[in-house]
């Protein structure tokens, strides 16, 4: 049976993402971190959303984590590059952060550490979170166009799938996902960022804004495009979710499938898949498996 979400509409907020301060901003020769183009993409769609819902406060806002000793750098770099009505900066201990992004409502946190202890709490915590990683030459289409890539099992969709193929093998795997064509997945960490991603998109396009939305969303899976990418399809279609593009690599590389769409983040829950991507230019967050 379809899962159906009616109810009162959900009141607007902004859409919060939390990141260290060193994936925008690097303090070594005034660089720039792997998520300097990706927010600049968010100020774009805020500035769109704003000239078409001047009143609404459903924005996107991004919190930049702070150890305090680096605040006047940091708040000198934003009012440089005109980020300062985007970004604030979250000053917090190590020990309270995954309680500052909930109590914060984030929808996504993006970490440089690399051990991801705070990751995982954070996912465990139920906010969508994933350590970023930097490709040598960071390639991106449009400044204008805010371009998502997401993985489909174990970052939008459970792992369930993933432990059978892990478990049984391929023909174990494609049996399985016969067998429950039908019946949807269940929901992955990253479901509710696309989710407000997807809002905002349908905001934009309710003003017209259809070929040139400034927000386009892609799956790019290893499923295949038989029965596995059908219930992949069938899952989204149930949340009521539709994505600009699908991509069912079949098990070979993402890279030149990410290549061609150049998105400005990737989200994967497989390190080889991440490196992928990165070396093709794209910057790619690597999400943790739960435990």
């Amino acid at each position: 049976m379809s899962e159906c979400r009616t109810s009162t509409p959900e009141p607007e907020i902004p859409v919060t993402i939390a990141m260290s301060s060193g994936l925008l901003f690097k303090q070594e020769q005034q660089g720039y971190g792997p998520a300097f183009k990706f927010v600049e993409a968010l100020k774009a769609v805020n500035a769109e959303l704003t000239n078409h819902y001047p009143e609404s406060e459903e924005l996107f806002k991004v919190k930049l984590i702070d150890d305090s000793s680096s605040s006047d750098f940091l708040m000198n770099r934003i009012r440089e590059h005109g980020l300062d009505r985007l970004i604030t900066l979250l000053p917090v201990t190590e020990d309270q952060l995954v309680n500052e992004l909930k109590r914060n409502n984030t929808h996504l946190y993006l970490s440089d550490e690399p051990n991801g202890l705070k990751v995982q709490e954070a996912l465990n915590a139920g906010v969508a979170a994933a350590i970023m990683f930097t490709p040598t030459n960071i390639i991106t289409e449009s400044e204008n166009q805010l371009r998502v890539a997401f993985d489909g099992d174990a970052v939008l969709f459970s792992n369930e799938s993933e432990l059978v193929f892990k478990s049984g093998g391929l023909q174990e795997y494609l049996k399985n996902e016969k067998q429950n064509v039908e019946i949807r997945m269940n929901e992955g960490p990253f479901r509710g960022f696309l989710e407000v991603l997807i809002k905002l998109q349908k905001k934009l396009h309710n003003r017209g804004l259809y070929k040139k939305c400034p927000i386009r969303t892609y799956l790019v899976t290893s499923r295949g495009a038989g029965y596995d990418g059908y219930r992949a399809l069938n899952t989204l279609l149930t949340w009521g979710v539709e994505l600009d593009e699908a991509v069912f690599v079949g098990g070979a590389n993402k890279g030149p499938t990410l290549q061609r769409i150049k998105p400005h983040i990737f989200f994967d829950d497989q390190q080889r898949h991440v490196d992928a991507a990165l070396e093709v230019g794209t910057v790619a967050c690597l999400v943790l498996s739960p435990n």
